[in-house]
């Protein structure tokens, strides 16, 4: 899909609109990453993130009770690349996070494989 090889890479998938997170997840096994996951909470994800570190994260902001930037502070922390995936405007998210991929949904499939192919190989040149 899209024509990214992400043959050997481990990408968290943090979402949780089921039918998104499914389709997400399928796009990227497409192009040949191994998921983990579907989370459809922090609390989820953090303990995926205790057991594996991915390569990358797709990271939607708003996981039930509005947005929230905590899991995005702990990625950036711990230096494994995200990419947002949002109904919400640029606006909302925090000026930390401009250098970040902002994926507005509703997202082609493509277009979520070409922006974790993107945040792994900008994490390789930095």
């Amino acid at each position: 899909m899209g024509g990214s090889d992400l043959g050997g890479r481990t990408v968290l998938v943090v979402e949780d609109e089921y039918y998104i997170a499914l389709e997400a997840a399928r796009a990227l096994r497409c192009a040949g990453a191994e998921v983990i996951g579907p989370c459809p909470s922090d609390r989820a994800a953090r303990a995926e993130l205790e057991e594996r570190r991915p390569h990358a994260v797709l990271l939607d902001i708003n996981l039930g009770p509005g947005p929230s930037f905590s899991l995005a502070d702990s990625l950036k922390d711990i230096r494994i690349p995200f990419v947002f995936i949002t109904g919400y405007d640029k606006e909302v998210i925090p000026d930390r996070f401009d250098d970040i991929e902002r994926l507005q949904k509703p997202v082609q499939l493509r277009q979520i494989v070409g922006a974790i192919s993107k945040a792994l190989g900008d994490a390789q040149t930095q």
